[in-house]
């Protein structure tokens, strides 16, 4: 697969070997956050995507945005300072993903977005968005794909309209499913 550039719709490496990703958004270092490019999810309202992503690309910000899929959702990509004055720039209408009970913003993990945007990419055509995520779609086996268009994609097995679905995550942000994908291709992790 291609690596990741920062633009829209583009694949990114996957490796097998990298460690499971957390169901939990996580806090950057207090030492590193000035300087450490996290992922962080903005929700968009009243169609507002398509004039983000053009001020993101003048301003060299690397981000994703699932447009044909999910067309409210944004992803940037990089430091806490940086998102600050992003956001203090369009405060109308862009909603910024928190902790849960806190003021700060919720980081995505690399990991966990590569899968994501894999999984978007790869399956435009019979992938289902499920909505927010939920804790019901952390539950059932664990599992990477490995064969066939998803193969080194990660998430839980879930059946949905009676088919057995895989379903990934942005933890805290939303849940998308998968085709079917055949047993023979799915290994437990």
């Amino acid at each position: 697969m291609p690596q990741l550039q920062p633009e829209t719709y583009t694949h990114t490496t996957l490796d097998a070997h990298t460690p499971d990703i957390s169901p939990t958004p996580t806090l950057p270092d207090s030492v590193s956050e000035e300087t450490e490019r996290h992922w962080y999810a903005l929700r968009v309202f009243y169609n507002r995507v398509q004039p983000l992503i053009a001020d993101c690309k003048a301003e060299g910000l690397e981000f994703f945005a699932p447009v044909d899929v999910i067309a409210s959702l944004l992803f940037l990509r990089c430091t806490e300072r940086e998102l600050g004055f992003f956001m203090a720039g369009h405060d109308n209408g862009v909603y910024l993903y928190r902790m849960a009970g806190s003021r700060r913003p919720a980081v995505i993990r690399d990991r966990e977005m590569e899968v994501f945007q894999f999984v978007v990419t790869a399956g435009r055509e019979g992938l289902t968005v499920l909505g927010e995520d939920k804790p019901e779609y952390h539950m059932g086996d664990r599992v990477v794909v490995t064969d066939g268009p998803f193969k080194g994609a990660e998430g839980h097995i879930r059946r949905i309209k009676k088919d057995r679905r895989l379903v990934v995550t942005i933890a805290g942000v939303v849940a998308v499913a998968t085709t079917y994908i055949h047993p023979s291709m799915l290994k437990k992790i």
